[in-house]
């Protein structure tokens, strides 16, 4: 091997005790693990109450800089939800005032996924607090998560209150 080839090689190889060379430009060895992709999820809408029915719409996109293959978002309620009811394709019940939707993929800086959810509750509330996170972003790591997690306080007055 000419010197100039040996002097590129070792200056982009890392040699770590005890294990194989990786290069040192942030590429990984054959068979290790990547870093998981960065994305920043957001999830935005409003939620409206009135006698027994509760209406969330929620706006999700990614802000990037991956694309995210799918993601689920975790909705529980102070109230608990009426047995039986029929919930979106793709939702399903995570307990008795909880549901868990998934949003499918989300391109980085892409178009927006709406989920709308028209839930029965039991009995009639004078007012219920939604509480809504991010429980799986299909393996990205968000590290803002300050807006893809929201609590909010709806009274019963039909009224759309923000997140």
């Amino acid at each position: 091997m000419p010197l100039s080839a040996a002097v590129a090689l070792a200056a982009t190889t890392v040699l770590v005790a005890g294990a194989a060379a990786a290069p040192a430009d942030g590429a990984h060895a054959p068979g290790a693990s990547a870093p998981a992709p960065r994305a920043d999820l957001a999830h935005h809408g409003h939620v409206s109450l009135w006698g027994d029915h509760i209406a969330i719409r929620i706006r999700s996109e990614n802000r990037g800089p991956s694309d995210v293959t799918a993601s689920t978002v975790r909705l529980r309620f102070s109230a608990p939800l009426a047995a039986g009811q029929e919930l979106p394709y793709g939702c399903l019940r995570g307990g008795k005032a909880t549901v868990l939707c998934e949003t499918g993929g989300l391109r980085s800086a892409g178009g927006a996924r709406q989920t709308a959810l028209d839930l029965t509750l039991t009995g009639r509330p004078d007012e219920v607090v939604v509480r809504l996170d991010t429980v799986w972003s299909g393996g990205a790591r968000d590290a803002d998560r300050t807006n893809d997690g929201h609590e909010v306080l709806a009274p019963a007055t039909g009224d759309a209150y923000a997140f």
